[in-house]
């Protein structure tokens, strides 16, 4: 499958995860007042609170499999509800280097300062940016590097708003090292490559969680990650 490198193909599966029933997520570790429920067959998100909780409201479910410095990871989603955001936090770790759940580290629980300027690292995209008005004026990508929540690129969005929604979109993110690229059904969204100098080293081995804001409602379904390989020659 082309994931758009040169310098890597496709490795070995490392993970996969279809979603769809209570079984398949236990492991998760859930931060914030996240509600799964499994309609459909697809693993449905939401927060129990209300938006006047602020982002005490808001969430962020881990996988429980740590991932190399290079990866590609699929999975299927479907906005219900907005408004709100969806991300993906990847490559996330303590900024020591410690796993991100281990109890050395500070307390999460779903606000957005404990993640992007706590004691953790991470890159992270917001790829359905519904929240706001200006978000939902003009639908764009965001991938940040943290600590710090630095905008690193931005690209266009091009999953509907939710009236328009038809099925599902596969989502798709590669990282090669300090290359990340993003795409959404196929079309390419965004690129990246960390120099590892501007914002500090290129971050590396770590764990993936999908955050979403309140009062969005969505659902996600057969997650994949698949190394990659470097193409010798």
């Amino acid at each position: 499958m082309d994931i758009g490198l040169n310098r890597y193909r496709q490795g070995e599966l490392l993970y996969a995860n279809k979603l769809e029933s209570p079984a398949d997520v236990e492991g998760f570790r859930m931060e914030g007042p996240g509600v799964l429920s499994f309609p459909n067959g697809m693993m449905r998100m939401e927060s129990r609170l209300d938006p006047s909780a602020g982002q005490n409201a808001n969430f962020v479910l881990w996988c429980p499999v740590e991932f190399p410095d290079s990866f590609v990871v699929r999975w299927d989603f479907r906005p219900i509800r907005e408004p709100g955001l969806c991300m993906l936090f990847f490559a996330a770790a303590g900024a020591q280097g410690e796993d991100l759940f281990d109890p050395s580290l500070a307390p999460r629980s779903g606000p957005y300062n404990q993640y992007h300027s706590g004691d953790i690292n991470a890159y992270h995209i917001a790829y359905f940016r519904r929240a706001l008005p200006d978000e939902r004026a003009l639908h764009v990508c965001n991938l940040r590097k943290s600590r710090g929540m630095h905008l690193v690129a931005q690209g266009a969005d091009p999953i509907p708003g939710v009236a328009e929604v038809q099925g599902t979109y596969r989502i798709e993110l590669v990282k090669a090292g300090g290359d990340i690229r993003f795409m959404i059904q196929g079309l390419p969204v965004l690129n990246w490559i960390d120099d590892g100098e501007t914002l500090g080293p290129v971050l590396g081995r770590g764990r993936i969680g999908f955050r979403q804001l309140v009062p969005l409602i969505a659902d996600y379904a057969n997650l994949e990650v698949h190394a990659l390989e470097p193409i010798e020659g």
